[in-house]
């Protein structure tokens, strides 16, 4: 029975990297299992801290019929490989948020990857100010918008983390890609996307929409 179950993955792979044309770095089905069980985990923790009255962002209204986060099925082909340029000499620059607040975020690199044959790029961003506090010096911001936006995710678009030595084999994992927190509560203040990391592709991953 075990051998079948692995059998029929590896037929799962081999079809979804013909149709797809992705590349991760899968050396084995166990290992994708893994990652699998680790972003199921991910949401749990997110789900989590989305329902405790101490820690959640939503509003008093919503805390009360919260049952969990809407998300896109979990899927190896939004996790792609990617390539990093980092950007020279970068200038500060006031990036606009749902609100007046302009923080200042710098462009720390490009990163760049093939989806579906076509090649993509974003930038990677540095918050000036958060790199500031202990524990943050190393994190960078990757904002992007993409098709899917205002039809079944957020309308202003989705996050992902990174870290600086998460760039020297930097995997994008779009199951993983969030919503801001002015999705959910509007007292928050959101940067938004700078229209460089427009994705023109569907990305069918991560977190849906909180309200239809």
């Amino acid at each position: 029975m075990k051998d079948s179950r692995f059998t029929k993955w590896r037929f799962f792979l081999i079809c979804s990297a013909l149709t797809a044309f992705f590349v991760t770095d899968f050396t084995t089905v166990e290992a994708q299992l893994t990652w699998m069980e680790d972003v199921k985990k991910h949401r749990i923790e997110k789900d989590a801290e989305f329902s405790s009255t101490e820690s959640s962002i939503l509003t008093e209204d919503d805390l009360a019929s919260f049952r969990g986060l809407d998300y896109f099925d979990i899927k190896p082909e939004f996790r792609v490989k990617a390539r990093f340029k980092r950007i020279k000499n970068a200038k500060e620059f006031e990036m606009k948020t749902s609100t007046t607040r302009l923080p200042l975020y710098r462009p720390y690199g490009k990163i760049r990857f093939r989806f579906n044959g076509k090649k993509f790029e974003l930038t990677i961003y540095q918050n000036m100010d958060l790199m500031k506090k202990p524990g943050y010096e190393d994190y960078l911001f990757l904002p992007f918008t993409d098709l899917t936006n205002s039809e079944s995710t957020y309308g202003g678009g989705r996050y992902l983390d990174m870290r600086i030595g998460d760039l020297k084999n930097p995997i994008i994992d779009f199951n993983l890609c969030y919503n801001p927190y002015c999705a959910y509560n509007s007292k928050f203040s959101c940067p938004i996307p700078p229209y460089e990391n427009n994705l023109d592709v569907s990305i069918e991953a991560g977190v849906k929409k909180f309200h239809d």
